[in-house]
């Protein structure tokens, strides 16, 4: 079966989620990542995961509350969360904070570092 040209497939899909700051947001994660900016609109940024056919989108939200990590009764809860396999968690971990995310003291696995990203998205870094 011949390949197909990732960018004249119609199977796309996505995450989006929204921030207070989109350009700050999606800067992190074209940073973090390596990934490129695809589309840029008013309130929303899409990034180009690379190879595949995924993206993430960062989407304005004026009235965005930040998700409690760890969750905590009566706050706002994580609604979901990316997790990013690594070579080297301590480095990868010290680079994301570098470009701004927070590692919390909750830890809840040895081998996965949870972190926090600009607008305060929980993430994982993991080693396999």
């Amino acid at each position: 079966m011949p390949e197909t040209d990732r960018w004249a497939r119609s199977d796309w899909w996505g995450v989006v989620i929204d921030a207070p700051d989109v350009e700050v947001l999606a800067r992190f994660y074209v940073e973090l990542r390596g990934w490129s900016i695809w589309r840029r609109e008013p309130g929303n940024i899409v990034l180009d995961a690379g190879d595949g056919v995924a993206y993430l989108a960062v989407q304005h939200n004026p009235d965005y509350v930040r998700p409690a990590w760890p969750a905590e009764g009566g706050r706002q809860q994580m609604m979901l969360h990316l997790d990013f396999e690594v070579t080297d968690l301590a480095a990868a971990v010290a680079r994301a904070v570098d470009l701004g995310a927070e590692l919390p003291a909750h830890q809840p696995q040895e081998n996965v570092r949870v972190l926090l990203d600009p607008a305060g998205h929980p993430f994982c870094l993991y080693a396999p």
